[in-house]
């Protein structure tokens, strides 16, 4: 029973090394893009745009609205 619990154990660790890994896969590529001032502030702007597109799709899907008052 010892033996399953410590194999339990590594599941989080497995599940932080398995994210870690996409997002370095997901990012290393764009690493040469940011030595450019230009592409840099492209790059960057466009990963905020994604963001707050993501973020404005999803409130929208759960019917969430931000109501001013």
């Amino acid at each position: 029973m010892q033996e399953f619990f410590e194999n339990v154990a590594r599941y989080p660790r497995y599940l932080i090394a398995l994210v870690l890994g996409v997002f370095w896969n997901a990012i290393e590529p764009l690493i040469p893009f940011l030595r450019r001032p230009t592409t840099a502030i492209a790059l960057i702007s466009a990963l905020i745009s994604a963001l707050i597109f993501l973020s404005l799709t999803i409130q929208a899907m759960l019917g969430l609205s931000v109501d001013a008052v």
